[in-house]
């Protein structure tokens, strides 16, 4: 994850900068803005931007491009749906790329990787949640929240490791033995921290998670 500059072909960088343009432009004509035009969930939006950058720069690794920190894309996927949380991402991964923690090359293949893979996993499993299970607090909470969150992780460290093999930076040898067992336990991480969270938030401010209805989850239970 948080692929640093000059680290994979400059073609790789473009054709990341081409997809990317894309998602973003998606998400910028689709999103739902009403709701960033009410005052409180504006804010709450921001603060969500600035504890992500927070998050995003406590990180560890061991080399280049094989480095490890929470997400929260899950997170931001159900409390806002997908394209606010596509901005989002795309805003924290300014912040902490103006704070040197990243570069700009490599800036819309980190937003693939870490922020649009994490949110498409996270939304199509809510979808499919949603079609397909009944509408329970415990449902909502332990699939979209838990289990989404360290799917999420996991499908990021997957496109991260196949980015890096394909494009000929790590053998998958090297990356089995030193980079991906770690998600087993990332994974863990997300999930427990995921699922807290949306907990709390969906007991206490269930106003503030765009994909939960109390209504539907806890009402007319």
């Amino acid at each position: 994850m948080n692929l640093p500059d000059n680290l994979l072909p400059a073609a790789w960088c473009w054709a990341g900068h081409f997809l990317f343009a894309l998602v973003l432009g998606w998400a910028v004509l689709t999103a739902p803005w009403a709701r960033l035009r009410d005052e409180a969930q504006q804010h709450l939006w921001l603060g969500a931007c600035v504890a992500l950058m927070a998050l995003w720069s406590i990180k560890t690794g061991i080399r280049p491009g094989l480095n490890f920190h929470l997400l929260g894309a899950t997170v931001a996927t159900l409390m806002f749906g997908p394209q606010l949380a596509v901005i989002a991402i795309a805003v924290v991964l300014a912040g902490i790329t103006v704070a040197g923690e990243s570069g700009w090359q490599a800036y819309s293949l980190n937003a693939l990787v870490m922020g649009v893979t994490p949110i498409a996993l996270s939304y199509g499993l809510f979808r499919l949640i949603e079609a397909k299970l009944p509408n329970n607090f415990f449902i909502y909470v332990f699939a979209n929240a838990f289990l989404g969150g360290g799917l999420a992780m996991v499908s990021t460290g997957a496109v991260s490791a196949l980015l890096l093999f394909f494009s000929g930076v790590y053998t998958l040898a090297y990356m089995n033995e030193h980079y991906l067992p770690y998600f087993i336990l990332l994974a863990w991480s997300e999930a427990v921290t995921s699922g807290a969270a949306l907990t709390l938030m969906v007991v206490y401010s269930p106003e503030w998670v765009a994909t939960f209805d109390d209504a539907r989850y806890i009402r007319n239970k």
